[in-house]
């Protein structure tokens, strides 16, 4: 999961960024307007952490041309107006969530984790590939209904992969997926992923086969699905 905190304290962003991180997202900070409908215009994002008093533009705006341009991200509006109208202005503009500063880190993870599950059971919230389902309201991955043991980061290059089944992948699409503005995800490091992931999948039926130059497809290879 990729989120875009947009937040002019930067000390607050750098926190956030940090525990987010070490939560397992792949997570981007900007601190104005501009530089964030730069990046949402530029790359994918599941969620958008939103502060409302931004130096060049007020957040409410930012709000309205995110949900203008239908962008499909998640919208977790964190400010200190807390005023009743505020909060139903933001959710009547879109906002999934609101919160009010300060919060605790807590809180707010699981307010993450609950509107990315929302978003998630919209869009159908379920992918099967063989003998595997990927439940994504809960980001819980199971074969023969028992759950796989991975890292988050492994999760979600799984996550990748059964949203494509039997459909070639590219290494630079898992990258972009997985990393942050000042971070790439090398090529080895996406190689790394893929390789631990094959060690877990292939006594389950299921192989990740790579296509030389192009990318990765993940296949069921006991008949099921």
């Amino acid at each position: 999961m990729r989120l875009l905190i947009v937040e002019d304290n930067r000390t607050l962003a750098d926190g956030l960024t940090q525990m987010l991180r070490g939560a397992g997202y792949a997570v981007d900070a900007v601190h104005e307007g501009e530089d964030a409908e730069a990046a949402l215009a530029t790359d994918a994002f599941d969620l958008v952490l939103l502060d409302l008093s931004l130096p060049d533009t007020d957040g409410m705006t930012l709000l309205r041309t995110i949900r203008s341009r239908g962008l499909p991200c998640a919208v977790l509006v964190l400010t200190a107006r807390g005023a009743l109208d505020e909060r139903i202005k933001g959710l009547d503009l879109g906002a999934d969530d609101y919160m009010t500063k300060p919060f605790e880190f807590g809180e707010l993870e699981a307010r993450i984790r609950a509107v990315l599950r929302r978003h998630a059971g919209a869009r159908g919230g379920r992918l099967e590939c063989g003998r595997l389902v990927f439940d994504l309201t809960e980001r819980i991955a199971t074969v023969d209904g028992k759950p796989l043991d991975l890292t988050a980061r492994e999760l979600s290059v799984l996550q990748i992969l059964v949203q494509r089944p039997e459909r070639v992948v590219s290494k630079q699409h898992i990258s972009e997926r997985l990393s942050e503005f000042d971070a790439d995800l090398s090529d080895n490091a996406v190689e790394q992923y893929i390789s631990r992931l094959r060690k877990r999948l292939e006594p389950c039926g299921l192989r990740i086969r790579t296509a030389r130059g192009l990318g990765y497809a993940l296949e069921a290879t006991d008949g099921h699905g």
